[in-house]
């Protein structure tokens, strides 16, 4: 204690919490004892009050925190639907919980000069498609895997990677980047673990095994003083994916004509009283319930009865409410497939889930439903077999076609009802049937917001923007166009749109033309393919107005994509290097080298599923 502490304390006397108990001569007398002790004395003798307060201390005291990991851990997620977002913001809580400091990153906002400094990386990422990175990691896992990428002898890692096992190269981007880290000499802090489109089962195991290792990586090697920050209360919202949201169906209105080969649907949900906030390029997450006819056929088909109980994971319920609420029928898995298969009577499966047969695999897991496989393949299942078989439900995402400063507690979606014939019976699609049955007035539809940063307008009001989005994918331009309006944006916008016909499938046309008259829509390229022998789509459009897209691009415009990820998306971008090479002189390589640099910029933003 220095001579100026001393001697402030004798200027303010004992604490009143001393001179109640002890009185004001025997708290003076122990300042004096404490004057007189030397800074080791002091130490010790603070350590040995604390531990008093520790045995005493009563209910309101909260238990001593473990001890704090030196170092931080680096979490880094790359997402294309939400679900690695998700997982590394948990585990970035949980860490947080337990003293561990956290840098959380998106793939693409991760500082890659910073990399070998790194003691414990953890990367929880996704698959998208045919094995492609999800578009906000691309730069990330480009840099992994190039030359440049620096030795990591001193790096600890652990992999979390996340896919659809319906796709030949399940999960190939997590595992090409932890095959690629341990080359770099990275040493693996635990094994990487694959999930499927159900990933909690999964995913909950390796947080919890990955947090232990982490802090057991970082714990500093001998003990230290320890300062325990004060943390504040963190408010968790009322509802989220685990606790939608019941939002009433206001509008539910079909926007294409009845002669239309699409049935699409527009629908308003009030979110009045649930606190839940999105901006635009947000995802609007919708639990669906199966349709009742599949599920009464389902039962019969399998000669189950609807009131047979099962339990799974502690809950008992119903066979009907299982497979009505809880999981999922509209889509085959590869793991029922597999369990199917192991039945008597399975035997013709089993080829397909061979190396041998992976196209085959993949053909059927598209084509099929569940039910499709049990007519084709009749085995015999029990109830609790079943339910633990098939693959748990899981929301589907909708981009948010409005904007919440233009219509308050409301939220807007364009929707496409998937309905089709096959194997001679008619085929729904799960969330998008329960969607188009809803009743305005009358039903209501669970739902949570699902944030979408890497999806975002430009913060820059001047700046211009490109919108790429046929069919539904217009649906967050919507969006765009209203924000941009309600906050004044003097940038220009300009559309791309596309779907098969005028006549019968242009989407908000009204709403587009009254933009354009408005001045908040500058300009708009339409494409609809079936309306003339030649079939054009919105890259024909694209490369037909090319010479101007690419001045825009050249004045600083932000380009937006929106849509179908295996055919339009890729076509579109083959598009946008052709129109860089034609009209910017650019060979093909520094046109992607261009692109590329858009999107480290946030210029270039796809959304497409």
């Amino acid at each position: 204690m220095t001579t100026s502490s001393r001697a402030e304390l004798s200027r303010l006397g004992p604490p009143p919490v001393i001179t109640s108990r002890l009185g004001a001569d025997q708290g003076a007398q122990l300042l004096q004892l404490l004057e007189g002790m030397d800074a080791p004395g002091l130490q010790w003798l603070s350590g040995y009050a604390a531990g008093l307060a520790s045995g005493r201390a009563g209910p309101a005291a909260a238990p001593a925190p473990a001890p704090t990991p030196a170092g931080h851990l680096a979490l880094v997620y790359g997402t294309q639907t939400g679900n690695s977002r998700l997982l590394a913001e948990r585990l970035k809580a949980q860490a947080e919980a337990q003293g561990v400091a956290v840098r959380l990153f998106r793939a693409g906002e991760y500082p890659l000069r910073e990399l070998h400094k790194e003691r414990v990386l953890c990367v929880v990422i996704s698959t998208q498609g045919d094995g492609d990175p999800p578009d906000d990691a691309r730069g990330f896992y480009d840099f992994i895997l190039s030359r440049r990428a620096p030795r990591l002898e001193s790096l600890r890692f652990a992999v979390l990677a996340l896919g659809d096992s319906s796709y030949p190269k399940y999960c190939e981007t997590g595992r090409v980047l932890d095959a690629r880290l341990a080359e770099l000499g990275a040493s693996r802090l635990l094994e990487r673990a694959d999930c499927d489109v159900d990933f909690e089962p999964t995913a909950t195991g390796w947080l919890t095994r990955t947090l232990d290792l982490t802090r057991e990586t970082l714990a500093p090697a001998e003990p230290r003083a320890e300062v325990v920050p004060l943390r504040g209360i963190t408010l968790t919202p009322a509802h989220g994916r685990d606790a939608p949201f019941a939002a009433e169906v206001l509008v539910n209105q079909r926007i294409t004509s009845r002669g239309a080969l699409k049935d699409v649907r527009h629908l308003e949900l009030s979110l009045a009283g649930s606190g839940l906030t999105y901006e635009p390029g947000d995802a609007l997450g919708v639990w669906p319930r199966n349709p009742p006819g599949l599920v009464t056929a389902l039962l019969n088909t399998l000669n189950l009865e609807a009131e047979t109980t099962a339990t799974r994971d502690g809950r008992t319920l119903p066979l009907t409410q299982w497979l009505t609420d809880e999981l999922e029928i509209t889509r085959l898995s590869r793991a029922f497939l597999e369990r199917h298969a192991a039945h008597s009577g399975g035997e013709s499966l089993r080829p397909l889930l061979t190396p041998e047969g992976t196209s085959g695999l993949r053909a059927l897991l598209n084509s099929h439903q569940v039910i499709d496989l049990v007519r084709e393949h009749p085995v015999s299942w029990r109830a609790e077999e079943l339910v633990q078989a098939l693959r748990r439900q899981t929301p589907r995402l909708y981009s948010l076609a409005s904007s919440q400063r233009s219509v308050g507690d409301e939220a807007h979606l364009t929707v496409a009802v998937v309905d089709y014939r096959a194997f001679g019976t008619a085929h729904v699609g799960a969330a998008s049937s329960h969607l188009a049955t809803r009743v305005a007035g009358e039903h209501t539809v669970r739902v949570f917001i699902e944030p979408n940063p890497r999806f975002r307008l430009p913060s820059d009001t001047h700046r211009d923007v490109i919108m790429i989005g046929p069919g539904t994918g217009v649906a967050p331009f919507r969006a765009f166009v209203q924000e941009r309006a309600h906050v004044g944006a003097t940038g220009r916008n300009w559309l791309f749109f596309g779907d098969q016909h005028r006549r019968s499938q242009f989407l908000y046309q009204t709403e587009w033309q009254e933009a354009l008259s408005a001045g908040t829509l500058h300009r708009l390229s339409v494409a609809f393919s079936r309306d003339q022998e030649q079939k054009v789509y919105v890259q024909h459009r694209l490369r037909e107005q090319g010479r101007e897209l690419h001045a825009w691009l050249e004045e600083g415009a932000s380009l937006y994509v929106c849509g179908e990820a295996q055919r339009m998306a890729p076509d579109v971008h083959a598009a946008l290097v052709d129109i860089l090479m034609t009209h910017g002189g650019k060979s093909r390589d520094d046109a992607e080298a261009f692109l590329q640099s858009l999107r480290e910029q946030q210029r270039y933003q796809r959304d497409v599923y």
